[in-house]
Parts: structure tokens; sequence; C-alpha cells
């Protein structure tokens, strides 16, 4: 390779752009030589993301990684994304205390159809190769896997902390969990992969891909790892199942309803991860609130109208953000709350109870839900506060009621 002595300014520039937002490169210098290299061979690079296809659902967090792959793309470069349909039927042990239940075909098969499905919300479908590695791994003979496990050590599976620390606590570690990094090495040999993406728990499997491209005769790939996006919560990584998320595909006044409840402790990573304000701009936003020389939620409307824009255009966000500021700010009702009818069959007596209620209203999945809402306060009816969550109220009285949950949920009652 060249040294970065020779690499020209445009492509140190890239190599600027693209490393916005993430949580390191290894090798230092290895991006910019990588794109000095695709330059002087006229040939764009082959950048991998590995997923496995075990619960698809593109959220603003998921959204970081793919955002960064279209900026490779938009550089003139190939996105190569492996649907894990073979080794999902490991499970990856990454970060794991326990053994990860393996999936079946079916729910592979299902899983990956829903990603490709929702990769073109973001990427170039034109420069997006969408690959199964069953195609490779599913052809290995035993020999071929003896052949393969012979360039990888135990020693050296056994660096990973989630695997060390299980062996030292003596917990079980399948043999079939060692074969993982193995295959998702091999994946980047078989794809001949220039730089694989991934988060900060998959450091251990990517760099296993550069050790086996470089057995294999192969120039190694670059590791290039994001970092993970906090979710509305503040504290765990945003997941559905957490339900701590922003989907790319909400209505755009419920996604800016939900931005604009993230603390502003956490504003910068959502400005730098989730959208293209340049970094000055960000620091001069962030410092000018700290000084108090701008509202701290000004910046926060900023925020939420540049992701909106970016997943349902300029002219939603815009209209998001004048309907949550009369509603929130003006104290005036949203200009479409939806109406439910709450059959009789609901109450006793003629009397609903109010997690009923809300379970009726489907603002709760069930009673434990609803009772959760009651008790950390955020649950009015007609503008008063329900504090109690054994409070019962007459079916009759409730006709045409507003019940408020939260910041963002409105009902209008109708009894039936």
């Amino acid at each position: 390779m060249e040294t970065a002595t020779t690499i020209p300014n445009d492509i140190l520039q890239q190599a600027e752009r693209l490393k916005r937002g993430t949580a390191g490169v290894i090798p230092e210098g290895g991006l910019e030589e990588k794109l000095w290299k695709a330059r002087q061979e006229n040939r764009p690079l082959r950048i991998k993301l590995g997923l496995d296809p075990t619960a698809p659902d593109i959220h603003l967090g998921f959204a970081v990684v793919l955002r960064k792959l279209r900026q490779f793309q938009d550089l003139g470069h190939q996105v190569v994304i492996i649907v894990g349909d073979y080794t999902a039927l490991i499970g990856d042990p990454s970060g794991r205390s326990t053994t990860r239940p393996m999936l079946s075909q079916e729910e592979i098969a299902a899983n990956a159809r829903t990603y490709v499905e929702q990769l073109a919300r973001i990427l170039d479908r034109e420069r997006t190769e969408v690959r199964f590695n069953s195609e490779w791994l599913g052809r290995l003979t035993f020999a071929d896997v003896v052949h393969l496990a012979a360039k990888m050590t135990l020693a050296q599976v056994l660096q990973r902390e989630d695997f060390a620390n299980r062996y030292a606590q003596g917990l079980p570690i399948g043999l079939h969990e060692l074969l993982y990094p193995l295959a998702q090495a091999y994946d980047s040999v078989v794809i001949k992969a220039d730089i694989e993406m991934g988060g900060l728990d998959q450091t251990f499997n990517i760099l296993a891909g550069r050790d086996l491209q470089r057995e294999m005769g192969q120039e190694p790939q670059v590791a290039l790892f994001m970092p993970l996006l906090v979710g509305l919560d503040g504290v765990k990584k945003m997941s559905k199942s957490l339900g701590n998320y922003v989907g790319i595909t909400e209505p755009p006044l419920d996604m800016y309803g939900k931005l604009m409840s993230i603390s502003d402790a956490m504003m910068r990573d959502y400005f730098v991860l989730c959208t293209d304000v340049p970094l000055e701009e960000i620091e001069e936003l962030l410092q000018r609130a700290s000084k108090g020389e701008i509202n701290p939620k000004d910046v926060k409307r900023r925020l939420a109208r540049e992701i909106v824009a970016i997943y349902h255009g300029a002219k939603a966000a815009e209209e998001a953000d004048i309907e949550w500021n009369r509603v929130h700010a003006g104290g005036e009702l949203p200009s479409d709350v939806p109406e439910i009818v709450v059959g009789s069959e609901q109450a006793r007596e003629g009397r609903i109870w109010i997690c009923r209620l809300l379970v009726a209203a489907g603002i709760a999945k069930s009673n434990n839900e609803a009772r959760r809402l009651v008790e950390q306060g955020g649950v009015e009816l007609d503008g008063k506060r329900v504090q109690d969550v054994n409070a019962e109220f007459d079916m009759a009285a409730l006709e045409g009621k507003l019940l408020r949950v939260g910041a963002r949920r409105f009902v209008r009652i109708r009894t039936g």
C-alpha cells in the first residue's frame, strides 16, 4: 500500500467524512489507504455488513450503520449485505452470557425477506449486493470446516470477553458457538471484503476476518466500527424489544414527538449519528444552548426536524414541528384526535376500571402495562390526572371525554 504521505487531499477529506461518528477504525490509517488504492486500481471498494435475520426492523439505531453505508455508496463504492441465514442457525454469541437459541429455517427465511425490503429505504439498491451466506457455508464439507478451523486457535477464541467470562464462571459454551467467528470471517474471504462494518461488540469477529483473509492470501479488510445509539430511555441501546426506539417508518408527528422526549445530554450523539448537520454547526448550537443564549428545546426542535426530514421530507418535518408546538407549547389539542369506542361489555355494573379502559382504548397492551402508566403519573382523563390504579368511572359519564397518556397520546372516548 502507499504511505499516508502520498495520499491526495481529496481522499483524506473523503476519509474524514466517512469517519464522522465512528467508534474506531483498525488499522489506523487503513481507511485512507483503501480509498487511495481503490482509485489507483479504478475499482469500487467492497463494503461488508453482516446481518443475522433475527428481528427485522429498521429504527434510528440500525439506520446509523445503514446511513454510513450509503455514504460509501455515494462515493461510488459497492455495499455487500450478508444476510446470515446460515450463521443464524448458530446464533451470534457476541455479548451473551448464555447460549443463544437457534432459529428455524422458516423463521430465518421470513426475516430475511423483510430485511431486503427494508434496506432499500436507505441504501441505493443499484449499489447494494445482497448475499445469503448459505450460498457458500452450506456447501462446505466437514473436511472443509476442519481445514478452516485449523486456521484459528482455541486461545484466540477464548480471548473474547464473553467466552472468557463464561468459561471462568463454568457456564456452558457450545462447540457450535466457537465456529461463529470463523464462519463470519469466511464470509469476508468469499466476497473479498475491503472494509467490514459493525458495532464494537463485533470487534473479535471482524478482526478474525482480517486474520483469515491474511491466512488465505488476501489483503486484510479494514474494520470500521460504529457506536450503538442509546434509546429514548437514555440508558440502553435502541431496541424495538425494549420499546425505546424511533422507527424510520413511523408517522412524522410520532417520530418528532419521540425525539423531543430525549434528554439534552443525548442531543450531540443524535445530531452526529442521525443527521447530516455539519459538526461545527452542531457544536455551536450546543455551546450556545449551554450558555443560555438559545433555549435547548429549540435546539432539540431543530434536531427533530432534521431527522424527520430525512425519512419523510422537509414539508412533513415542518408540519410536525408546527403541530407539536401548537399542542405542547400552546396547550391546544391535536388536530386529529382519534375516537375510540369502548363497549358496555368492558364495564361491570355500568362502571369501568381505569386499567381496563386503557386497554380497551388501545393505549396499553395489558392491565399490568396500564397499571404502570397510572403509577407513573402519565394518565389524564378530561384534564385531571388519574392517580389511583383502582379508580373506576361511570360509563355514561365517559362519552366524549378526552383520555391523555404522556405527552403524545390522545384519545376521544365514545361509549357504545
